[in-house]
């Protein structure tokens, strides 16, 4: 679950599903403004399974947070607001690798002065995944730190397919796209693989895949989005559907569970999704599905415990 730290209804849809629900995993984005709270429950609950859910945007009209580091040390990461650029491609036009370095290593450095080891590192909105020397310094924290970080480096079903029709949209806007045309989706696939096994290499886990769809997932007409049992069976039903579809091995899903307040309103305009995302994950029925269909559920705290327990060759061989 994403977005931990980002508000208080973020944080109460996730400590609701981590007590009563099916998702097992959160991630902190350490600039934001409800972190102390986040982490005095982590404090509390050892056991739970919590990362950083590292930050280098601030997408929010008029709810924004700036960087830890600081003006003067990452000047490329800050907009004229002195928040940080609101969309992955502005970071990505304008910031350095080093000063991505140094922001990321500030977010782990306040995470660990606050008593918070996290047991993973993603990526919030991608933005580490939008340059080749960006990630290079995102993987390397995690194997420097030892901690494990969000990387699909196996079959990686899931996720070519969201590269697939990310790049076709692409092509199709500019008027460049053609039906069997050759992508650059499997060279940037291969890619991921070769640094999964590098991070396998150093004695980390690595996924075998990532759905990173569910935020796309639209309420349709004819559900009433006042309505939580509307909300809940429409949800649930496309977790059900995506889970069907899995492939054996390490695959995490992305959402974002949120206990919306009316005062999220004023943060985003999608609370609506985030609250039905907290929905499907305390469903009974969802519990059931995955009861019944076999399902592990597991932690990154669990896959680093088995991970180091192996010895031996690389994860693709």
């Amino acid at each position: 679950m994403d977005d931990a730290g980002m508000s208080y209804d973020s944080n109460a849809g996730i400590q609701n599903v981590i007590e009563n629900g099916a998702a097992r995993s959160f991630s902190v984005m350490m600039p934001c403004p409800w972190v102390s709270q986040i982490v005095r429950y982590i404090r509390a609950h050892p056991e739970a399974d919590a990362g950083l859910h590292l930050t280098l945007t601030s997408e929010w009209k008029d709810y924004r947070w700036s960087p830890l580091a600081g003006a003067s040390v990452v000047p490329g990461l800050i907009d004229i607001e002195g928040a940080m650029w609101s969309s992955v491609a502005s970071v990505a036009a304008r910031a350095t690798a080093d000063e991505v370095d140094r922001e990321i290593r500030a977010q782990l450095d306040r995470a660990e002065r606050m008593g918070f080891h996290p047991t993973h590192l993603d990526s919030h909105m991608g933005t580490l995944f939008a340059s080749p020397a960006f990630l290079e310094r995102y993987v390397r924290l995690g194997m420097e730190n030892r901690i494990p970080v969000m990387l699909p480096g196996g079959h990686n079903s899931y996720i070519k397919q969201d590269l697939d029709a990310e790049e076709i949209a692409s092509l199709r806007a500019e008027g460049r796209y053609t039906q069997g045309m050759t992508l650059s989706t499997e060279a940037r696939v291969d890619a991921m693989r070769k640094i999964g096994d590098q991070l396998w290499r150093a004695g980390l886990p690595v996924l075998d895949d990532l759905h990173n769809t569910s935020y796309g997932w639209k309420i349709p007409p004819g559900i009433d989005p006042t309505d939580d049992e509307q909300l809940r069976r429409w949800r649930t039903n496309l977790y059900k559907t995506t889970l069907s579809q899995l492939k054996p091995g390490v695959t995490m899903v992305i959402m974002h569970c949120t206990s919306t307040t009316e005062t999220f309103a004023r943060i985003s305009d999608s609370g609506l999704i985030r609250r039905a995302d907290m929905l499907a994950m305390t469903d009974p029925a969802f519990a059931r599905f995955l009861h019944e269909g076999g399902y592990v559920l597991t932690t990154w705290r669990e896959l680093m415990e088995r991970r180091q327990r192996i010895r031996g060759t690389g994860f693709n061989q």
